[in-house]
């Protein structure tokens, strides 16, 4: 499900969500490479990752998603942004990365990971500048809500 920006896409935001959404398949078969292409090389870069690493700096984060590209093996995964929205030279997306992947040779399983990402325009650029992913819990609210 595509998301409604609040505004019409700035300055090529959809084609930096199309690149990141790209590079998040790439790294769920075990590429890296296009998604440290996508994120910011400002010391203020974090990472809270659903594996549990929590990461700032450049260097870390490069390290970081070279690790995590390891433990991926294949599989089907796609990434759904349910809020874009933009403020000047800062944009945020919140959704989810679901499918089914194979993790540390593994047997394909499904995963869902709830995502929000921030982005900062640099040089023109909207680069990624802060991820925190994390696995979605079971919805302890369904059907008690009035």
């Amino acid at each position: 499900m595509a998301a409604a920006m609040k505004t019409k896409d700035p300055a090529g935001l959809q084609q930096t969500l199309d690149r990141v959404h790209a590079a998040t398949v790439a790294i769920g078969q075990g590429d890296p490479e296009l998604y440290i292409r996508v994120w910011s090389r400002a010391d203020d870069v974090s990472v809270f990752g659903a594996w549990g690493p929590c990461k700032q700096g450049w260097d870390e984060l490069g390290r970081t998603f070279r690790w995590v590209a390891t433990r991926f093996g294949g599989g089907d995964l796609r990434c759904e942004d349910v809020i874009v929205n933009v403020s000047g030279d800062l944009a945020y997306t919140v959704g989810y990365e679901r499918g089914t992947m194979v993790v540390d040779g593994g047997d394909p399983q499904p995963m869902t990971i709830r995502v929000t990402h921030i982005y900062r325009m640099e040089d023109g650029e909207w680069r990624l500048v802060h991820r925190h992913g994390d696995f979605a819990p079971i919805d302890e609210s369904a059907g008690k809500l009035d």
